[in-house]
């Protein structure tokens, strides 16, 4: 922790506004120049410097982080979230959702029926493989991811082939090569989620399906919880698309949407994560590298005002489970899936 400090405070010796690309004037779903502010809000999670402005285009209703971050602050406000600092806690996150992963295999489990190859892109440590394959012993599951994480899926036996890089890069590739080609909460980081589509056509063979999973914009908890929403996942969500742009995308490039799943795809954390980011933005700040030191009497107070907020999480925790029945009914389901042909 300590050894990280001058790091991290030599890469914000210029202030956070150097991570960021100029402002956009125009949509980058549609190009229509009727776009407004939608939300700002700093980094809930780690807590890093800097404020962040979502737009949503008043043409299509596509919502998008703007400025948005650059090469360099997409660099910065990654580190120690997915890997470093946070890697272990991050990997027993994920690793704890075994019974959401059978879910998600079992749901789309009839509509790919015959699949033999899966490329599963933004894969991290490749937990969704390593659950999906005891659903589909049939099927060989491959993994695709920017960090290092692909490739340890792969010597934990949880994909085949674990490939490390941009999928945009590596399509051309993997060219026809695979039945399903699954995009699980992952176009939403994407700096081009066009273009991911794009290489999904690319490395599917005709009749192949395409997976695709994302935060829902649309979502009734979006307009409840306005910042803490956590699907807003600022800085790292650059683009949140509603479904009808996703519907219309995929037609574009020459995809039939087979399946539109909203319940299966929600996830009951909403109130308990609103809980949990507004008690982590009250509470005194957690000793990291990016922020000021602090010392034993400050870490007592932090650890004392988050213990006073368990019975709220709790009580939260309950609503979720109580609500999630109803949730697509009440339109309040936070994700949807999209299960597409490629024709």
């Amino acid at each position: 922790m300590t050894a990280l400090r001058p790091e991290y405070e030599a890469e914000l010796a210029e202030g956070p506004e150097a991570f960021f690309e100029p402002l956009r004037h125009g949509c980058p779903w549609c190009g229509s120049v009727r776009i407004g502010g939608h939300l700002r809000t700093p980094d809930l999670l780690q807590h890093k410097p800097g404020r962040f402005r979502v737009d949503r285009c008043h043409s299509c209703g596509h919502l998008f982080q703007n400025p948005r971050l650059n090469a360099r602050g997409l660099a910065f406000y990654y580190r120690d979230f997915y890997d470093g600092l946070g890697e272990q806690q991050l990997d027993g996150m994920f690793g704890g959702r075994t019974a959401s992963y059978r879910r998600r295999a079992e749901s789309v489990r009839p509509l790919v029926d015959g699949a033999k190859r899966w490329l599963d892109v933004g894969t991290g440590h490749g937990h969704f493989c390593g659950v999906a394959r005891t659903v589909l012993p049939e099927v060989a599951f491959d993994g695709l991811d920017r960090s290092e994480g692909a490739e340890l899926a792969e010597r934990r036996g949880r994909v085949e082939r674990g490939f490390r890089g941009g999928f945009t890069e590596l399509a051309p590739d993997l060219a026809g090569e695979y039945d399903v080609v699954s995009l699980f909460h992952y176009l939403e980081h994407s700096t081009e989620p066009l273009h991911e589509l794009e290489a999904a056509r690319t490395s599917l063979r005709t009749g192949g399906h395409l997976v695709v999973e994302v935060p829902d914009p649309e979502s009734g908890y979006a307009r409840l919880l306005g910042r803490w929403w956590l699907p807003w996942l600022q800085p790292q969500h650059l683009h949140l698309m509603p479904m009808g742009n996703l519907r219309g995308a995929l037609a574009e490039l020459g995809f039939t949407v087979v399946a539109e799943q909203h319940r299966s795809a929600h996830e009951p954390v909403d109130l308990v994560a609103a809980v949990w980011l507004a008690l982590e933005g009250a509470a005194p700040r957690d000793d990291l590298p990016w922020l000021p030191p602090v010392g034993p009497l400050h870490r007592a107070l932090r650890g004392a005002a988050l213990l006073a907020g368990v019975p709220a999480l709790v009580a939260a925790a309950l609503l979720d489970q109580a609500v999630a029945p109803f949730t697509g009914r009440l339109g309040l389901c936070n994700a949807y899936r999209l299960v597409a042909r490629k024709d």
